[in-house]
């Protein structure tokens, strides 16, 4: 099956730190799997609660490191998974200044950090899992 065919939109968030577009992310919780971490943190990020479906990859970049105004570093480490939405309404809050649903060919015209290409590229070609 050509997945990237099946593609209609993609749910993307506007960063309020950097006002970058990204996918939702975040810690999981002790306690929590992969999936339980992806349904709270997308719902928490966007307002929209998810059923996840399958696995991205796992993405790392050592030379992607990440310093919050906190005073938190870290170093990339991301298990992306794909999901489908399940309710819910896209919502601004205290992470994101906007939500949106986006074709696949409006992307080029967004503010998106490289190593969110590496991961959009990898659904909409279908290339996946990808294992860094």
């Amino acid at each position: 099956m050509d997945r990237s065919r099946a593609v209609v939109r993609v749910r993307l968030q506007r960063r309020r730190d950097t006002g970058q577009w990204a996918l939702s992310m975040g810690k999981m919780e002790i306690g929590e799997t992969p999936s339980q971490c992806a349904v709270r943190e997308t719902e928490e990020e966007t307002g929209i609660i998810v059923e996840p479906v399958s696995m991205l990859g796992v993405y790392s970049d050592p030379g992607h490191i990440v310093a919050y105004t906190d005073g938190e570093v870290r170093q990339e480490y991301e298990v992306m998974l794909i999901a489908r939405p399940a309710g819910g309404q896209p919502r601004a809050n205290d992470e994101a200044s906007d939500v949106r649903w986006v074709a696949p060919e409006e992307l080029q015209s967004l503010d998106i950090h490289p190593t969110q290409w590496r991961q959009l590229n990898d659904y909409l070609s279908g290339a996946y899992p990808h294992i860094d």
